[in-house]
């Protein structure tokens, strides 16, 4: 048992180091991008406080973290619900990933309007 453990980290770690992208290769500030999405997207503070809002929320958010074929950063999207109108930022790894958590928001009772504000990135 203790052998098996121990390939399995040194599996771990080998295969950490073979990752290409480290930390400083990649922008980690999204300073800006949160400023200019804070002028034209709705934020959780902006969210209605209503029962059929945060039951809304509550079933899209369910819908999109359910499928199992989206991307970690998908699952992640944000979600904010307003008078039954659905907002969703973030990114998301594909326009495929995109179409889909629209269409799960789409399909959730009580939804008027989805307003997807997703981005596509290859992150």
């Amino acid at each position: 048992m203790t052998k098996s453990l121990s390939s399995i980290a040194i599996a771990a770690v080998m295969a950490a180091g073979a990752c290409k992208a480290k930390p400083e290769d990649r922008a980690v500030d999204n300073t800006a991008q949160n400023a200019r999405d804070k002028a034209v997207v709705p934020t959780a503070d902006q969210a209605g406080q209503s029962k059929p809002d945060i039951d809304v929320a509550q079933q899209v958010r369910k819908a999109i973290t359910g499928d199992g074929s989206l991307s970690t950063n998908a699952h992640n999207s944000k979600v904010v619900v307003n008078g039954g109108v659905v907002t969703l930022t973030g990114p998301v790894a594909s326009a495929d990933e995109r179409t889909r958590i629209e269409q799960l928001a789409t399909s959730v009772p009580g939804v008027t309007k989805v307003e997807n504000q997703l981005d596509v990135t290859n992150q």
